[in-house]
């Protein structure tokens, strides 16, 4: 049956119009048991924090569920810590019946967690993008497909958390614009991930003074020039050179994938170029970006996180899931 999922999946990509299911998520920490020396504390294998072979194993079995539920294509992933646990979890993809032949993961430099991509769909070609020679900064993750004879670009995004500050995130933000420019911004290119950046982060950064250290300017939004089209994505006006955040086309109260001491954050974003908003050979399908959001994902009004002791010394429970929700969106491929 899986071979003949994938023939099927196959011809309509060569033959037919193509519906694709995109999607990003947060895993938070899904870390394998191996000890390198990177891992936070409670990660340090089969030590008295518990992160053992049986938790990480019910880690794997959790996201795989929220992942074979979700069933999307194409699956961008952050906060994973290394190529063997990406062969773990596709491993137990497979196990489910879900089954993604393709992917890749950014390891180049020893970062604690990385990002990853998972594809049931062939790639040209997936490599990294350097933001940064140290390791303040992850690389992202360049990945290239042709589908019915048209070239897409996805690039696999996790920006420095808010404990720094904005300039930390432009950084990341010029290293993606630099490689925009060599690709050419009329191309069909989508930016996903966890940006750690909401996607009127101008706006609400502005309040946020121990972060602003650049004169109130953004990388999602300023950088990546994303802030002139608030509308939904069938009434916005072409922008030379700039990115369409899906965010504005879902009603505002159903924009967030992440809570942080009560309040409701954007902090994972899908962007796309202006060529995906034309209707022609490979589009956004109006309408379909949202938080993917199960009861099962959440605990009363909390997503329903990995779930560790909140004294110390940290240990893992063995139940949850991540501290963020995905984000799905669908594109079009005509024939």
């Amino acid at each position: 049956m899986k071979i003949v999922a994938f023939l099927v999946l196959l011809f309509a990509l060569v033959l037919g119009d193509t519906t694709l299911k995109i999607a990003t998520y947060n895993v938070e920490n899904l870390f394998d048991l191996e000890k390198n020396g990177y891992e936070y504390p409670e990660y340090i294998p089969n030590t008295n924090s518990d992160w053992n072979a049986q938790n990480y194993k019910i880690k794997l079995q959790n996201i795989t569920k929220v992942i074979q539920d979700m069933n999307a294509d194409i699956i961008a992933i952050e906060e994973i810590e290394s190529l063997e646990a990406l062969k773990d979890l596709k491993y137990a993809l497979k196990q489910k019946g879900l089954y993604y032949p393709y992917f890749n993961i950014a390891d180049s430099k020893n970062t604690t967690t990385k990002v990853a991509i998972l594809s049931k769909i062939p790639f040209i070609y997936s490599k990294e993008l350097s933001v940064t020679a140290s390791f303040a900064q992850r690389n992202i993750l360049e990945t290239k497909f042709t589908i019915n004879n048209k070239d897409l670009y996805i690039f696999i995004n996790h920006w420095k958390a808010k404990s720094g500050p904005e300039s930390k995130r432009i950084v990341s933000a010029k290293a993606l614009v630099n490689r925009i420019k060599q690709i050419g911004y009329d191309k069909n290119i989508i930016l996903m991930g966890d940006f750690n950046s909401d996607y009127e982060e101008n706006v609400k950064f502005l309040r946020k003074r121990k972060l602003n250290d650049t004169n109130g300017k953004t990388g999602i939004n300023d950088v990546l020039k994303s802030a002139k089209q608030q509308q939904k994505a069938s009434q916005v006006k072409y922008e030379e050179n700039s990115f369409y955040n899906l965010w504005y086309d879902t009603d505002s109260e159903e924009r967030y994938t992440y809570i942080f001491r009560g309040k409701k954050e954007a902090i994972d974003n899908i962007l796309i170029s202006q060529s995906l908003l034309n209707k022609k050979e490979i589009f956004y399908i109006s309408d379909t970006i949202s938080a993917y959001k199960p009861p099962y994902l959440f605990q009363g009004k909390q997503i329903y996180r990995w779930q560790t002791t909140r004294k110390k010394p940290t240990k893992h429970i063995g139940k949850g899931y991540s501290d963020h929700l995905p984000l799905v969106a669908k594109i079009q491929i005509t024939d």
